[in-house]
This record gives structure tokens, C-alpha cells and sequence, in this order.
């Protein structure tokens, strides 16, 4: 099979841009963004999260969820990191896909671009994000790609292989909001178990320097793996986070980050992601036994941070 590339309608928006191979179609919108608001077996369900009261929508002042993947950069300021998205983009097809590029915002100065193709076949999908200092003064940040989930699943974070010694080997940070004992997490063997519980009544974050690269989620039969780069020896945003990941009622959220980089005016950072998709995949619950055994199942190749 070949990458087809057609202009769609999709959740109120025109002239979005459907990406798909006969296994897998991602939709990435034109109107706003950059977004991958679609992510799914072709013709199935959408394994990304869509926010309903912002379907549709363009334009303002006031910066909106919307649902499905976006790129900001770290680390979290309440002014610059949530500047709108909600104007057109420049469009630019590449061999398997699109390049989005966001005009550029006002208040920081950064560009933002996206570009997303798909494989010939099977289900994955490649991501590279890039920010660009289009101002005057140098800027530190990291790039950091978010991908909302749909709600009721169990995320799946890996922890690294044990090893002998007297040091600590390992860290996590965690939000002022956020508790070790709330039941939506669980500590199982080697993985971090998080589940998205629509009943929650507060969110949770946390975050680690994911030495193995990857994060999944296991929801509705479909087992949803998301890969990125992790750099050993760089100097990460929160404390040395290269993943971090929140949740709430409504949604969970998969976070990479690379890392802070000082950008010269016209100078870029990059980052990139790979996506993977599987089929008839049941939740296995949060015992780590089982956990192991359904990603055995899939046979996933070893990415150890590498994409």
C-alpha cells in the first residue's frame, strides 16, 4: 500500500487533511493547530481524545484543548505556554504526509511546526516536531509534544531494569495536586500503572527521565504505543523529565519532552516520536505479571529510547 493524502471535513473543520495507508488514518487539522485530532485503525474508533465543546471552533483569543496531539514548549509558564492555536496553518506536503506550521505567536516569538507521515503500511506513524526562535533575544526551552488520550484506559510506563548498587538509580517528580496514594496509580514490578478513571475528582501528574523511550496505553481492545528519544546525560526540564503524563475526570495526557536547549533568534529545536498501533488487545489489569505477558504478546522491538 502507498500514503494517500485527501482533504476531509472532520469534527466541524474543513479542509483538514486525512493521512492513511488501508491499516491506519491519522487526521491533522488546517483550520487550528498543528493537530493529529484523529489517530485510529482505518475506519475504527478514534484512540485519541476530542474535547466536544470545542469541535469546530477557530479563531479568539483564548486558548483551547481541543482534543488529539499538539506540540508546546517546556518548561510550563501560564502565559507563553498557553498562547492560542487557533489560527490557520501553512501547509506543505512531504513524501507520506504533511508539514503544519503555525503562524507565529506573538507573545513568545516561537514557531511551531509539525510535520506527521504515515508508513506505506502497518500502523505506524512518524512525528517531528520543531520550534523556531522567530524573535529578537535568545530563548531556553525543551519541545514537548502531548498526546490526549481517550478516556478509560490504563497507561503502561516503563521503569528501568534493575540494577545492583548503593546509589539511587532512579527519580520521579510529581505536582503539587498530585498523591502517591491515589488509587488511579499503581507501582507494579517494573511499569507505572495509571489509569484514566472518568469518576476522578482531581487530575494527577508525574513525571521521570524515561530512559526506555516509550509509553503505551491499553484501552477498548487497542494497545496504543508511543516512542520517543531519550538523550543520557542532557539536561531536561522538572527536575530531568524526558515523559511526563496527567490526568483528570475527562482525559489522560502522554508527554515526551527533549531537551532545554538556549535558541538563538533563528535557531530550532527538534524532537520525534513514533506511534504504533495494535489490535485486540485486552487491558491486563495492573498486575505487573500480566502486563508483562500482553506486551510479550505483540512481540515490540527494543526501542531503548532510540526513534
Amino acid at each position: 500500500m502507498s500514503v494517500s493524502r485527501d482533504k476531509i471535513s472532520y469534527g466541524g473543520w474543513k479542509d483538514c487533511l486525512r493521512l492513511a495507508n488501508g491499516s491506519v488514518e491519522a487526521v491533522l487539522t488546517t483550520a487550528v493547530g498543528p493537530r493529529v485530532i484523529r489517530y485510529g485503525l482505518d475506519g475504527g474508533e478514534n484512540v485519541l481524545g476530542e474535547v466536544e465543546a470545542d469541535r469546530g471552533l477557530t479563531g479568539g483569543e483564548e486558548w483551547r484543548l481541543y482534543g488529539g496531539h499538539r506540540l508546546w514548549h517546556s518548561p510550563e509558564d501560564p502565559v507563553r505556554t498557553y498562547q492560542p492555536d487557533n489560527r490557520p496553518l501553512a501547509v506543505r506536503e512531504i513524501p507520506g504526509g504533511a508539514a503544519l506550521r503555525q503562524p507565529v505567536e506573538e507573545k513568545t516569538g516561537i514557531e511551531k511546526e509539525l510535520e506527521v507521515t504515515l508508513a506505506p503500511a502497518g500502523s505506524r506513524v512518524f512525528l517531528r516536531h520543531r520550534l523556531t526562535n522567530r524573535g529578537l533575544r535568545p530563548v531556553e526551552l525543551a519541545a514537548w509534544a502531548i498526546t490526549v488520550m481517550a478516556p478509560g484506559g490504563r497507561e503502561v510506563v516503563p521503569q528501568p531494569e534493575p540494577a545492583a548498587g548503593l546509589l539511587p538509580d532512579r527519580l520521579l517528580a510529581l505536582w503539587p495536586y498530585s498523591r502517591l496514594d491515589d488509587p488511579r496509580l499503581v507501582f507494579s514490578g517494573r511499569y507505572i500503572l495509571l489509569r484514566q478513571d472518568p469518576e476522578a475528582e482531581g487530575p494527577l501528574k508525574l513525571g521521570l527521565p524515561n530512559r526506555e523511550g516509550w509509553a503505551g496505553y491499553f484501552n477498548r481492545g487497542r494497545f496504543f504505543r508511543k516512542s520517543h528519544c531519550h538523550q543520557p546525560g542532557s539536561r531536561y526540564p522538572d527536575f530531568g523529565c524526558s515523559y511526563e503524563t496527567y490526568t483528570n475526570a475527562a482525559m489522560l495526557e502522554m508527554e515526551s519532552l527533549s531537551p532545554l536547549a538556549v535558541l538563538e533568534p533563528g535557531g530550532s529545536i527538534e524532537h520525534r516520536e513514533e506511534w504504533e498501533l495494535f489490535d485486540n488487545v485486552p487491558d491486563p489489569g495492573p498486575d505487573s505479571r500480566a502486563v508483562e505477558a500482553a506486551l510479550a504478546s505483540l512481540h515490540l522491538p527494543e526501542m531503548k529510547g532510540e526513534v
